[in-house]
């Protein structure tokens, strides 16, 4: 019964009310919670892979040598959050601050749930500004409510602006001792040097695939799911490296799946290639076949796997080749499954280091010019065949390191006895200047019969001349063929040349404008200490070497007969007396001779040079054709 007590001036009544029961029945529906929250892990102990981090965290506890700020940086799903939410839980546990905490602990059930009034989670994303900041910096000088800190944990910092990070400065370094600040970035690069210097940075590595595989398969477990490990295989390829995205296809596939999960479940769903198919695109690439390749690429494409995907698997898949062939089989540099181990010990002797290299550049341009290509496939099949090329192609220093060989080879007496006979130099005489006279040799015995130029020796060494006369045509001659039997190369580049002068030691040789390119390829180091060591041979020691590009010259003159073939002697009474001083004439003569008949143009065969010995062997080494052949 209500009595009811109206307004003054109005009168009184008594309402009889009856009351009947009234039965409410509460129904509590209780969410499903994902895997990646319901397995998060709750103290040090339960991190998984990041043991450089959650052991310095610890030890600083246990010395207390507690830091103001921290910044937690590192790839996403590798527990950035996750660990500072436990560190806050060391630090205002009851009792604490302690590394082993009880999991009833009031305290610790808050800051579990986001509801503890002194451990304020805040998104950097959206609390960016100079306000925000502003607000955090009047609420951190009061105490903790019960708690012995006050813990900021600001995710996404580097979302900050620059003004926000700059009004965060001041408290950063200089915090009250109730206050800890813990950062968590995945773009550490963002945030400004100057909070950096102010915090204790950790770095948190992707987590390997081998420790997810057994976290996983942990899970599975606990949830009574069956899954083949292959499945858990492609699950940890495909999160790379992230232990949320591994529990969050975990979770799906088991919705897609039911309790029992195989491979090609995971494959269909994400688009994935299967390990077998990566590895047998491999062996076909390293074994040059292309059919085999181009097939398999194709199947791929029409089953809708993710080409994109298959490309960055390649990568890694050769990647880890090239680190099994440089560190002799050494597992500990690989996160690999024992398929993939027993397929790279099958694959190394396929390729070199070198090989495998310039595959993997290949494969890299091809990964930074799909997203822009119009037909990802053609893309890959072009890849393919280019990653082919490149493993048997021969780099440019192996190029050279032949070449050496082969001149070597060819400039060594052993070999150089069986090869066709070289060209003769073409050494033109200096048209400029005349021939000096030279001086009489007088001589006590009889002149000898006259002998033809041609048949007239050259001495053996240019010294034997007198002194300040230097035959140069024969200096030529002689340099030309000591440094062919050294290298035939550089002999080739010396036979369109022609001495210019020899004064003052310093021989100079000129190369006319039909023959100019050569001064780039015979004007070096070697080429000089090569003439130096022959001009030294020769009796002209410390002589130096200059090449330079002269004038068109006309084409040398035959020599008039009456030099090569000259008229016998007449009887006269003089003739018995000056017989000994005309000799030496001729005999000084006849170095000029013999190079000019040695300077006359030889003819040409194409037959004979293409059939030579050593043009033949560089074309079987270097797998080339004769293009074009000039005299």
């Amino acid at each position: 019964m209500w009595t009811y007590e109206p307004r003054q001036g109005r009168k009184a009544a008594t309402v009889v009310c009856s009351v009947s029961a009234v039965v409410t029945l509460t129904f509590i529906f209780v969410s499903y919670q994902v895997i990646a929250r319901k397995y998060r892990p709750q103290r040090f102990s339960d991190v998984v892979g990041q043991e450089h981090v959650t052991q310095t965290l610890a030890n600083a506890i246990t010395q207390k040598r507690i830091a103001h700020a921290y910044l937690f940086c590192g790839p996403r799903g590798t527990g950035k959050t996750t660990v500072a939410r436990i560190f806050a839980k060391c630090l205002n546990c009851t009792g604490g601050p302690k590394v082993e905490f009880d999991d009833t602990d009031p305290r610790c059930i808050e800051i579990t749930e986001g509801r503890a009034l002194d451990v304020l989670e805040i998104d950097g994303a959206s609390n960016n500004g100079v306000e925000q900041v502003r607000e955090l910096r009047e609420t951190c000088k009061y105490s903790p409510a019960h708690s012995p800190y006050k813990i900021y944990i600001i995710d996404e910092v580097h979302m900050l602006s620059t003004a926000a990070f700059n009004a965060l400065l001041k408290t950063l370094e200089e915090p009250p001792a109730h206050v800890k600040f813990m950062f968590a970035t995945t773009d550490p690069e963002k945030v400004l040097p100057t909070i950096l210097s102010r915090c204790q940075r950790f770095d948190l590595r992707r987590i390997p695939a081998a420790l997810i595989v057994q976290h996983l398969a942990h899970i599975a477990g606990l949830e009574k799911v069956t899954i083949d490990p292959a499945a858990l295989h492609a699950i940890a390829r495909g999160a790379d490296g992230g232990m949320r995205d591994a529990e969050s296809t975990l979770d799906q596939l088991i919705s897609f799946c039911g309790n029992t999960i195989e491979e090609a479940d995971v494959l269909s769903m994400f688009g994935l290639a299967a390990q077998s198919q990566i590895l047998g695109l491999s062996q076909a690439i390293l074994a040059g076949e292309i059919q085999t390749a181009l097939t398999l690429l194709n199947e791929l494409a029409q089953n809708g796997k993710d080409l994109g995907r298959l490309l960055s698997d390649l990568l890694s898949h050769f990647r880890n080749l090239l680190l099994f062939q440089v560190s002799r089989g050494d597992l500990n540099l690989l996160d690999v499954s024992e398929a993939e181990v027993a397929a790279m010990k099958a694959q190394a002797p396929l390729a070199g280091t070198e090989a495998l290299t310039r595959v993997l550049e290949v494969l890299s341009d091809a990964e930074l010019r799909l997203r822009d290509t119009a037909s990802k496939k053609i893309l890959l099949e072009i890849t393919a065949l280019k990653a082919i090329e490149a493993r048997n192609a021969i780099s440019l220093e192996t190029v050279l390191q032949q070449l050496n060989q082969l001149r070597d080879t060819a400039g060594s007496p052993a070999t150089a006895a069986p090869t066709a006979a070289p060209r003769p130099a073409a050494v033109r005489p200096e048209p400029a200047r005349a021939p000096a006279p030279q001086k009489t040799i007088p001589t006590t015995p009889p002149a000898p019969a006259p002998v033809p130029a041609a048949e007239l020796p050259v001495p053996a060494s240019l010294a034997e001349l007198p002194a300040g006369e230097v035959d140069l045509a024969g200096l030529w001659t002689q340099l030309v063929e000591a440094v062919g039997r050294v290298s035939p190369f550089t002999r080739s580049y010396l036979v369109d040349a022609a001495p210019v002068s020899f004064v003052k030691k310093i021989l100079v040789i000129g190369y006319d404008p039909e023959f100019q390119d050569h001064l780039g390829l015979v004007d070096n180091a070697r080429n000089h200490t090569l003439l130096q060591t022959k001009l030294a041979e020769l009796g002209h020691a410390g002589s130096q070497i200059k090449f330079i590009k002269t004038e068109a010259r006309p084409a040398p003159a035959k020599p008039p007969a009456a030099t090569a073939a000259p008229a016998a002697p007449t009887a006269s009474p003089a003739a018995a007396p000056r017989s000994a001083s005309a000799a030496a004439p001729k005999r000084a003569e006849s170095a000029p001779v013999v190079a000019a008949k040695k300077a006359a143009p030889v003819p040409f065969s194409q037959d004979t040079f293409k059939n030579d010995p050593l043009i033949q062997k560089a074309l079987e080494i270097f797998k080339g054709r004769i293009v074009e052949v000039r005299n």
